[in-house]
């Protein structure tokens, strides 16, 4: 007999995004409440950016899921939290229709196929994008409208901050049940053309601490993250959105790089002490105060999320010459030609003076990968195109073109 057409297809992306006021740390670990607010910026998507299939049929026996092609075990306790709760929404939303019978779809099990245009290994918030994708996905093919901080969160704490574009806050919130804990947007996307993102990608190694262990350590044991959680980052978030909504640079980029260091001595003050920046990403750390210096002008910033990979911050006048002292300071590995990726950077002369300034002999080739230029971009994304689904018509993965 042939099997039913699906009851519902429907292929999404979303966009990753950069805390430039970190997250680390939870208040409730199951609702995946955090100990302070946090601000980020969304990536474009034409660089960075996750893919999701979504198909429910009444052919399926279970829920399945397929990550970069590989099929995943679907009873992950954050996978089943998201399903569970997009679920729980769905069948709400029907109930207030005045006691519809339950659609079909409810009663459906879902198969769900995702991919990252990037390397998945390279640190590069791809749970954030991943998540995302998934609830705004899930979302769509069930028919539920309500917000999605929730059910993102669910899976991972920053994906809620990749349900929008642009420059995002996710708010703590104070409710013990959490439904006060949502992202909101701070800008859209449109709201500062001029702003650039640079990823220098140092290793794609994994890390000896994971995020999710990395943060319960520190709420039980260090002193520094719970001051830093009542003290300093509410201000923090109010003077970050104050010079995100006029545009300050050097008041943007000398907050974001102070955040990434009081994020990372929170690390340090963890004990056992984590550490997630190498010496490659101190090198970088070291370069881009030279870099300012010599200009007299805080003109590029950085920050590092849990991992060894920088993401610098600067404005497009810029980018051509730091791409070029980067280059100097680190030069590329046998792949010269595939250094840069992404947005087009014209090749820039490094003057004899900044040369002089950096002070830096250059490393053994390959210290940074490569470079992803990118820029701010909107949020998740529908696609309407049916050859753009990752599943089949059989709700298996559609091999490889």
């Amino acid at each position: 007999m042939a099997s039913e057409k699906p009851l519902a297809a429907v292929t999404c992306t979303a966009p990753v995004n950069i805390a430039v006021i970190k997250y680390w740390g939870k208040r409730d670990e199951e609702l995946v409440l955090p100990i302070n607010s946090s601000l980020s910026v969304t990536l474009h998507q034409d660089q960075l950016k996750t893919t999701t299939t979504a198909v429910i049929s009444k052919d399926f026996t279970e829920d399945r899921i397929w990550l970069n092609g590989r099929e995943e075990d679907v009873g992950q306790p954050r996978l089943q939290a998201c399903l569970r709760e997009i679920r729980r929404l769905a069948r709400k939303r029907r109930n207030a229709w005045d006691g519809d019978p339950l659609p079909s779809s409810l009663s459906c099990k879902v198969h769900v196929a995702s991919v990252n245009n990037f390397p998945t290994a390279a640190g590069l918030a791809s749970s954030a994008a991943g998540y995302a994708c998934l609830a705004y996905t899930l979302a769509r093919v069930y028919g539920v409208e309500s917000d999605l901080s929730e059910v993102a969160r669910q899976g991972s704490g920053s994906a809620c901050r990749s349900l929008y574009g642009g420059f995002v806050e996710w708010q703590m919130g104070e409710q013990t049940d959490g439904k006060d804990s949502i992202a909101r947007q701070v800008a859209p996307e449109s709201h500062w053309p001029e702003l650039r993102v640079l990823i220098l990608v140092v290793s794609a190694e994994k890390k000896l601490t994971g995020s999710t262990a990395g943060m319960r350590a520190s709420v039980e044991t260090s002193p520094l993250l719970r001051f830093r959680a009542e003290s300093v980052v509410p201000a923090r978030m109010a003077e970050m959105t104050r010079c995100i909504q006029e545009r300050d640079f050097p008041g943007f980029a000398q907050l974001t790089m102070k955040d990434s260091n009081q994020f990372h001595a929170t690390c340090l003050d963890t004990f056992p002490p984590i550490s997630y920046l190498s010496a490659v990403s101190w090198r970088i750390i070291h370069l881009v105060h030279r870099f300012n210096a010599h200009h007299g002008d805080t003109k590029v910033a950085y920050t590092f999320d849990a991992g060894p990979n920088a993401v610098i911050f600067t404005l497009d006048d810029t980018v051509a010459e730091f791409v070029a002292a980067v280059r100097h300071s680190f030069p590329p590995g046998s792949n010269g030609d595939a250094f840069l990726k992404g947005l087009q950077v014209r090749p820039a002369p490094l003057s004899a003076e900044l040369q002089a300034a950096l002070a830096m002999e250059p490393t053994t080739p390959g210290g940074v990968k490569y470079i992803i230029a990118t820029q701010v971009g909107p949020g998740p994304q529908i696609l309407d195109n049916p050859c753009a689904h990752l599943l089949g018509p059989d709700g298996l993965p559609k091999p490889a073109a």
